[in-house]
């Protein structure tokens, strides 16, 4: 399991550069018009983890396989896209598909960049987007809404199942708040998702910023951090032309260097990757053999028999007990066997709670 993330924003905001530097591909054409990406990009990117070579040394692995995610560009969005202005109905359609929406928010001026709505304002910009995903939403929840009232009028028990939710929804969007503030109950969970709400989905800022402010950002940049902070979402900031052109270095130290000579702790897709676990609230567990060392990624929260399914059907089905390891005893006590011979290993049940940096292997029999 990793996770979908659609870049949204509006033209030229620098989505397309971001996506081509955090997926070191060209797909996406990126160039100072609107409209440059028509059909969204998709790249499969493995997600950094510094514990794999490492647990790989220590087990003698052949071969480590990260975890992946998706990024997904999508086309840009302008006023009355919930009406079908620019791309808005291609642009709508892609973003319901994805888990989460990294935003990308201008955060510099620049002459040799035009910006659709003529200045550069951060807050206008993102009231721009959320105000077409709640227009959309609030269309879709109106068409629901008369379609259940009619429904619970003659008695339907779905339907009267289904209308606190929706009503909530409905209420939120009326007021001009996204249906994330809406919190469904655990019986409620499944329904709320099936809605395909616009608005429900988490979001990240990423402030693009120029390279200049690219360590420490700006007060562009900072004004969106403050604005998240009240939301609850995450923030992130970025220079996406430092991204690109850590994209195209091949040499490990040479990339290491410049962060460095920049001030950075680590280039923006472990930044993004790291606000995008955080926000979807993922862990990683992770799995050492001979064959192979690789990392998985389950929800947080998530019990030893859901880990097992993540990784086959057939785990799940004839779970027996996981064997488990924490990562750092792992590392200091140097391997499975050393572990176990120390006392060390715990043998867990299906209902045990997985940690991010578990090792685990479970025992099955189908």
């Amino acid at each position: 399991m990793g996770f979908k993330c659609g870049i949204v924003g509006l033209p030229n905001v620098g989505k397309s550069t971001l996506f081509n530097a955090l997926t070191s591909t060209a797909n996406a054409a990126a160039a100072n018009y609107p409209f440059c990406t028509i059909e969204p990009n998709v790249a499969r990117v493995a997600v950094p983890d510094y514990r794999l070579d490492e647990l790989a040394r220590v087990a003698r692995s052949v071969k480590i396989v990260a975890t992946q995610m998706e990024f997904v560009d999508i086309a840009g969005l302008v006023r009355g896209a919930s009406q079908g202005e620019g791309l808005g109905n291609k642009f709508l359609g892609h973003v319901r598909e994805v888990d989460a929406l990294v935003h990308v928010v201008r955060c510099y001026e620049s002459g040799d960049v035009t910006h659709v709505e003529g200045s550069v304002d951060p807050l206008r910009d993102i009231e721009i987007i959320d105000t077409e995903l709640m227009l959309a939403d609030l269309e879709s929840i109106e068409r629901r809404a008369e379609n259940l009232a009619k429904q619970a009028r003659i008695g339907n028990p779905e339907a009267k199942k289904e209308w606190p939710v929706v009503e909530r929804v409905l209420e939120a969007l009326q007021a001009g708040k996204p249906a994330r503030d809406v919190t469904p109950s655990k019986d409620e969970a499944a329904l709320y998702r099936s809605l395909q709400l616009l608005t429900a989905k988490p979001v990240m800022y990423v402030c693009n910023v120029d390279e200049e402010s690219a360590a420490d950002g700006n007060a562009y940049a900072q004004v969106v951090i403050d604005h998240a902070r009240g939301e609850g979402a995450e923030a992130v900031v970025i220079a996406a032309e430092i991204e690109a052109q850590l994209s195209a270095m091949d040499d490990a130290e040479a990339r290491a260097d410049y962060l460095d000579m920049l001030g950075l702790e680590a280039a923006g897709l472990n930044r993004v990757i790291a606000a995008g676990y955080r926000l979807l609230g993922l862990i990683t567990f992770l799995t050492a053999g001979e064959k192979e060392t690789r990392a998985w990624t389950v929800a947080d929260g998530a019990s030893a028999l859901e880990a097992a399914g993540s990784i086959h059907t057939d785990f799940a089905k004839g779970f027996i007990r996981a064997e488990v390891i924490p990562y750092d005893t792992y590392i200091e006590l140097g391997g499975e066997q050393a572990t176990k011979d120390a006392g060390k290993m715990r043998l867990e049940g299906r209902d045990y709670r997985v940690c991010d940096g578990d090792i685990m292997l479970f025992r099955f029999n189908v």
